[in-house]
């Protein structure tokens, strides 16, 4: 299952999600704002998306985990809009029958969302400025090819 969404993500109900009696383990990512970014502080990030190839890039993510890993299920939510720091911006909850699959199911989510995924973090400093960190490489050609017609505002 894939979510964007501007609604707070709860890290309980993550694993009630995923977990099924036939996975023995269960393994959450969850990727929260802190309040720096190299060396300015932070006061809060906005999440903004492509939605539409978001969603598709997302969905490709959790095809190809079914396809690399035998899972009992996986979860792959990002945040949008403004998050305070603390505030959970990505989650991810991988289960299954044995531990070094959920584990390596889960690193390989996190990877390909960073890499792919067109979401866009505009930070706000301390002092108040806005500046926009840390682009996703996008290195397909269809997200190279829709991003073109789309700046990050």
């Amino acid at each position: 299952m894939i979510e964007l969404t501007y609604n707070p993500i709860h890290a309980e109900e993550l694993t009630s999600r995923v977990r099924t009696p036939s996975c023995g383990a269960v393994i959450t990512f969850l990727g929260t704002v802190r309040d720096f970014t190299g060396e300015h502080y932070t006061q809060s990030l906005e999440y903004h998306a492509y939605i539409p190839l978001a969603e598709k890039e997302m969905l490709r993510i959790e095809q190809e985990i079914r396809k690399k890993w035998v899972i009992g299920d996986v979860v792959l939510i990002h945040r949008l809009g403004e998050l305070a720091i603390g505030e959970i911006s990505v989650a991810i909850a991988v289960s299954s029958p044995h531990r070094d699959e959920a584990f390596a199911a889960c690193r390989f989510a996190i990877d390909e969302i960073k890499r792919t995924v067109p979401i866009w973090k505009k930070e706000t400093g301390k002092d108040g400025q806005k500046q926009w960190i840390d682009q996703p490489d996008n290195t397909n050609n269809e997200s190279q090819e829709k991003l073109g017609a789309f700046g990050a505002e």
